[in-house]
């Protein structure tokens, strides 16, 4: 037996057998083996496991495959009907028995995913505090942040390479949600681990608790977070720069995905820390990379290219900035210049058209069209700027539900035969409008893409698909290629570079689709990390140098080997 140890917790290690299998080490036996969900195996525990661990005894005679124990799980799944009741089975099942948790998703993933993430996790962010039963992740809050490097220290995780950490400012479409944010960060590790590759032991959810500014939370004796409004300025700088110190000595080798942070803080953070820690904000990256994506395969469908459309984004938070920015960085790969992009991407908030001549928060005016450009226009709100504008592309990032009215979407379609209509805001009630009234009104020609998952549409007697925009094709690629590469820095053109992998991913297997089925989830990710990987040695922030010599198949190979799978490794047995 070799002696060569991979320590992974307080509680294992992992030892390879001169065979070159792995094989779990427990430094616990006995019942408080049972306890530790990353250990946990219930009745698929073999007889020399049981006996050996001190298990025997404490478990149902049966021994069990993890495919019957995936059946037998399924099965109390399908008998329970409503969605935030199938979500706390899942997580139920996740505190209890991890690898079975994943096995399970990964097989029932198209099936599963709204339950684990959007649109159920916004209810279950909404209920955290009522539906919380055992603690997961870390959470530091205005009590504990002096004490930040004990706390990181307590994590049994010893080797962390993915952080996904919300101050829960603005989740989703529903706004501040408190301490309720940490069920997004458990969400969105879910889907690094079955989506993404990293293992769960490498995987830490962060809930950052700087307060609330929700007066009916901070009254509520049920809710969990601290009880007091949010911190601004400078204490809250101060805050996240304690965190990410603690983080960068426990965890050297972690990157940080921000998430659900308000546009003001997400711009702020990811700026200040970018080059510090290794990190990206999904809302704006993510959101702008995935949307690039899908536009670009719709622009494929029609025969058209992305720098002959006109394009309206409504709604200039950070996923609404992130959208415009990929946007026109498409449009500079294929040869405009940025005077030629202002005059086709426009960005709309709450008050209409963003000109440079406007009061603004300083975020958006790089998202400003001149207002040279709309002299003689009838208006600045939506309607008049599609028609005035001759937009050909409409993407909704507005939070605002209905917002793509009948007039808005008909305005579209006499711009073009085929007018891409993407709503994109989550949950589901917050979408712009409905994919089969936009196929209505526009007699079946629009292109339609969504945020949330909907069902196919028929219109007459055509079925219609509805591709999901879903920053779950972007993210745990990027994230997985990033920790692989070891990179420095999360760089822009590694984003983009995301981008336009999922949508050579999605042409080359799902010719006649905006995005992949979200079955395909994984087979994604993997060649988004590929090209993330390629992209990160190209622009020299890639550590792990054995990587470069390696040709596009070698490291593809290299990325399906890493790519962790929810199997039961065996137990040692002897001393």
């Amino acid at each position: 037996m070799s002696r060569r140890t991979l320590p992974l917790t307080d509680h294992y290690d992992v030892r390879r057998g001169e065979d070159g299998h792995r094989r779990l080490h427990p430094l616990v036996r006995g019942f408080p083996l049972l306890r530790y969900p990353l250990l946990n195996k219930g009745t698929a525990f073999t007889e020399e496991e049981r006996v050996a661990l001190g298990l025997d005894g404490l478990l149902a005679p049966q021994v069990d495959s993890l495919e019957a124990l995936v059946d037998r799980q399924y099965a109390e799944y399908r008998l329970i009907a409503d969605p935030l009741d199938r979500h706390v089975f899942l997580r139920n099942l996740q505190d209890r028995n991890e690898v079975l948790f994943y096995a399970l998703l990964s097989a029932h993933v198209e099936e599963m995913l709204p339950v684990v993430y959007t649109p159920t996790v916004g209810l279950a962010v909404q209920k955290f505090s009522q539906i919380y039963r055992y603690p997961r992740g870390l959470t530091l809050s205005t009590r504990n942040i002096d004490r930040a490097a004990q706390a990181l220290a307590n994590v049994p995780l010893n080797d962390v390479r993915i952080i996904v950490a919300t101050d829960s400012s603005a989740i989703l479409g529903i706004g501040d949600q408190g301490f309720g944010g940490m069920a997004i960060s458990i969400g969105k590790l879910s889907l690094y681990t079955v989506a993404g590759g990293v293992g769960p032991d490498k995987t830490l959810p962060v809930e950052l608790d700087v307060g609330t500014g929700r007066a009916d939370l901070r009254e509520d004796p049920a809710y969990l977070g601290v009880k007091h409004d949010r911190l601004t300025g400078p204490e809250y700088l101060s805050f996240i720069d304690r965190f990410v110190e603690a983080t960068l000595e426990r965890y050297p080798k972690a990157i940080i995905q921000w998430e659900d942070f308000s546009k003001d803080a997400a711009f702020t953070v990811l700026h200040r820390y970018r080059r510090v820690v290794p990190s990206f904000n999904d809302d704006i990256q993510g959101t702008g990379a995935v949307v690039l994506a899908g536009v670009l395969n719709a622009c494929r469908l029609k025969g058209e290219a992305l720098k002959d459309q006109v394009v309206v984004v409504h709604g200039a938070g950070a996923g609404g900035a992130g959208v415009a920015a990929a946007i026109r960085e498409g449009m500079r790969r294929e040869g405009l210049s940025d005077e030629q992009i202002a005059g086709r991407v426009f960005v709309l908030d709450s008050r209409g058209l963003l000109t440079d001549d406007r009061s603004m928060e300083h975020y958006k005016k790089s998202l400003a069209t001149p207002r040279a450009l709309t002299e003689g226009w009838a208006g600045l709100d939506l309607e008049s700027v599609i028609r005035e504008g001759k937009a050909t592309v409409l993407l909704g990032l507005s939070g605002q539900a209905g917002i793509f009215s009948e007039a808005v979407v008909r305005a579209a379609h006499t711009n073009t035969p085929r007018p891409l209509v993407f709503p994109l805001s989550n949950p589901t009630a917050f979408a712009e409008a409905l994919p089969a009234d936009i196929l209505a009104w526009t007699d079946g020609q629009a292109i339609v893409a969504t945020g949330s998952p909907f069902d196919p549409v028929t219109h007459a007697g055509v079925t219609h698909e509805i591709g999901q925009g879903n920053n779950a094709f972007i993210f745990p690629g990027l994230g997985f290629g990033a920790v692989l590469a070891r990179v420095r820095e999360i760089t822009d053109p590694m984003v983009t570079a995301a981008a336009y992998a999922l949508a050579d991913y999605t042409q080359t297997n799902w010719p006649e689709r905006t995005y992949p089925p979200v079955a395909e989830l994984s087979h994604a990710s993997i060649h988004v990390a590929v090209a993330v990987i390629r992209q990160a040695i190209t622009d020299g922030v890639a550590t792990e140098f054995n990587l470069r010599d390696l040709n596009d198949t070698e490291l593809l190979t290299l990325v399906k080997r890493k790519f962790w799978q929810p199997t039961y490794l065996p137990f040692r047995t002897d001393s």
